[in-house]
């Protein structure tokens, strides 16, 4: 099942992709490494291999929405050109290796990890990845976390539309899970954690927030049924607003987790 039904056009288009800082501190896990492997969990539309593309002879990509993989097909094939580039359309949990010799030299989860089954994730990983493989586990807050005069504003007005309960996945609610990340990685096989946290600084047009929007679990299009239309009017005066009298700018904290074997 989709996680954001008829959301991979915004998603592609609309969502951030790696902070500079980030795509070189990945590349650098894999310098000296001869003809290295990305296995990158929770594609969506590729954004990560988009980005490190160049620093690896392989790629391979595993995503269970049908629409987001194959918006990231699109735009990978020709960037990979005559790198072998692996689709798998199915959840991470479920990924097989390609071939029997198989191991990935870096496996990537961005804002991915808290719909998966992360335990099973990671034990999966311990088998198809290189003995000095590095699990990068990476990403940052929404523009629903996010703390500003305009974000405030545009959260109080998905509230007025939806109720004040933040919406996730396809049916329910946000629920934060019991195990942070550095918990979940420590008994894991990558127990060894290294943090890096980057600073963001993004800026935003009306028009571009209210794609992204399109392409979250927590403002969706079909949330609003038959309000779609008035909500959307609302949210670009709001926007407007804001933006003549300062700039829509969003600062943000992007995370990265490298986990290693011990």
């Amino acid at each position: 099942m989709s996680l954001f039904p008829g959301a991979a056009h915004a998603y592609r288009t609309f969502r951030p992709g790696l902070p500079e800082a980030a795509v070189t501190l990945l590349t650098d896990t894999v310098r000296g490494t001869p003809s290295p492997v990305l296995l990158d969990l929770g594609t969506g539309t590729g954004q990560v291999p988009a980005a490190l593309h160049q620093a690896f002879a392989r790629v391979d990509i595993v995503e269970p929405d049908a629409e987001m993989i194959a918006e990231a097909e699109q735009v990978l094939r020709p960037l990979l050109r005559d790198k072998p580039l692996g689709v798998h359309h199915c959840p991470a949990e479920e990924f097989t290796a390609p071939y029997p010799s198989y191991a990935a030299n870096l496996a990537s989860i961005s804002r991915a990890f808290h719909w998966m089954n992360q335990e099973r994730v990671l034990h999966l990983l311990d088998g198809v990845t290189a003995p000095d493989a590095v699990l990068a586990v990476m990403g940052e807050g929404s523009l629903w976390t996010a703390q500003s005069a305009w974000t405030d504003a545009l959260r109080e007005l998905i509230q007025t539309y939806l109720g004040p309960e933040r919406r996730a996945g396809t049916e329910g609610t946000y629920t934060r899970t019991q195990r942070h990340r550095e918990e979940v990685l420590a008994g894991s096989p990558f127990s060894r954690i290294e943090e890096h946290v980057l600073p963001v600084v993004r800026q935003w047009t009306p028009q571009q927030v209210l794609g992204y929007l399109s392409s979250t679990s927590f403002a969706a299009d079909r949330l609003f049924g038959n309000q779609l239309a008035a909500f959307q009017t609302q949210a670009l005066e709001l926007l407007d607003r804001h933006a003549e009298a300062g700039g829509l700018t969003e600062n943000a904290e992007f995370t990265v987790l490298l986990a290693r074997r011990p």
